[in-house]
């Protein structure tokens, strides 16, 4: 499982900012799961954080840096050369940032219960540092402490990783070790590498939409799958009575969903027929259910987009039911929907911790901060006080004043003419 994400120099995330599912200390929640570690101690973790914010805010930012850390770990090795330098998107609104590293770090716990961090700083053409840190016992053991500006860059304190001689010598100065070490498979290290290979999977509803209904189309050829995204269909209140599906060799099946009618036999529509919304929800569904069912961690880019707020609020359901998420998938989403924030008969479907807020400053750096840090009253209608600013990361635009700034930007270009 996820427990935080730092970051720094990245898009609009200037600053170090940092995003965690870890219920503060003191604070009571009846959304989080207990972690058990394996020292024994316990963390209480939530499975969903929703990031909030006025557009152009950076709230998109975050998920795309988690992107990013994931795209160096995967390809660093491979694909980073010298001559072009490392890919970065550093801040583009202060030119220092060029020269300045770019910083991102992971904590997460695998299946074993040990807790590791993992992070790196990168410069526009070298690897300026890099380490692991391991927590079985409740301590930190260091495992990897690089840094480009020592004449040992590597050290493996403790002696811990295999091949240690090997990995610092064949490792280029661009290149990530983690990705070097998985590049041999290497027995230790290829673990942590996995765990970023396995999790922050990316779905943006309005892209590649077509892929995920073929994936979900292929889904509903498993009678277990199927009956699942037929359940999921029926319960976001389309109307649908099930499916009907065809495999067609070499070819992605071919779908009707079965829509009740004023007879007793269900109609089946052709695929094209489908509203946006509908077909939007059925591409989401089958990645939804992968994600939960390997206990990944799913990253959806503006959920409320092409989604209607119902089907929206079914996803955090689906994360938040322990009888449902069995397996410890999370969810990151960012959302403009301030309808997530309340349910329709009252009452909160997100906790305040799980509620996150980006804002720009002057010089255009967001900063990312949890709702509960405003402490809301327990009471508090959170949809209401967010529109009504009192907790900030909403636009800063009084009524009618779009509409009077057109109007006068008319006025003086019909003086000019």
């Amino acid at each position: 499982m996820l427990l935080r994400f730092r970051v720094a120099n990245v898009r609009s995330l200037r600053d170090e900012q940092e995003l965690s599912f870890v219920v503060p200390q003191g604070e009571e929640s009846d959304a989080a799961r207990t972690l058990t570690l394996s020292d024994g101690k316990s963390l209480q973790v939530y499975p969903l954080l929703g990031i909030f914010g006025a557009n152009a805010s950076g709230k998109s930012n975050v998920i795309v840096a988690l992107k990013k850390m994931k795209e160096a770990v995967l390809g660093s090795y491979a694909q980073w050369t010298s001559y072009q330098g490392i890919p970065r998107e550093e801040f583009a609104l202060d030119p220092k940032s060029v020269a300045e590293s770019t910083f991102y770090e992971a904590d997460f716990v695998l299946e074993d219960g040990v807790r590791w961090t993992y992070g790196f700083e990168l410069g526009p053409r070298v690897v300026e540092s890099e380490w692991l840190h391991a927590y079985p016992k409740g301590r930190r053991q260091v495992w990897l402490d690089r840094d480009a500006t020592r004449d040992n860059v590597f050290e493996f304190p403790g002696d811990r990783i295999h091949d240690r001689a090997l990995l610092a010598r064949t490792t280029r100065p661009n290149a990530l070790l983690l990705s070097r070490a998985a590049n041999d498979n290497h027995q230790q290290l290829t673990r942590i590498y996995d765990w970023f290979n396995q999790n922050l999977w990316d779905v943006t509803p309005e892209t590649e939409r077509t892929q995920r209904e073929a994936y979900t189309a292929r889904q509903l050829l498993d009678e277990r799958a199927r009956d699942r995204i037929e359940e999921l269909l029926r319960v976001a209140d389309l109307g649908i009575r099930g499916a009907e599906v065809e495999q067609r060799p070499g070819q992605t099946p071919l779908v009707r969903l079965l829509h009740g009618s004023d007879s007793d036999e269900p109609v089946a529509l052709d695929w094209q027929r489908e509203s946006f919304g509908t077909r939007s929800w059925f591409a989401l569904i089958g990645p939804l259910l992968l994600a939960l069912d390997k206990g990944a961690v799913l990253l959806i880019d503006e959920l409320d987009s092409s989604l209607h707020p119902r089907f929206a609020a079914e996803v955090l359901r689906l994360f938040q039911a322990p009888w449902i998420n069995t397996k410890g998938a999370q969810l990151v989403f960012t959302s403009h929907a301030p309808s997530l924030l309340k349910s329709p008969r009252g009452g909160r479907p997100l906790e305040p911790g799980q509620i996150w807020l980006t804002e720009k400053d002057a010089g255009g750096a967001t900063e990312l901060y949890p709702l509960s840090d405003a402490e809301p009253g327990p009471d508090e209608d959170l949809m209401d006080s967010y529109l009504a600013g009192a907790f900030g990361a909403v636009p800063k635009v009084t009524q009618g004043q779009i509409g009077r700034r057109v109007m006068s930007a008319l006025a003086e270009e019909a003086e000019r003419s």
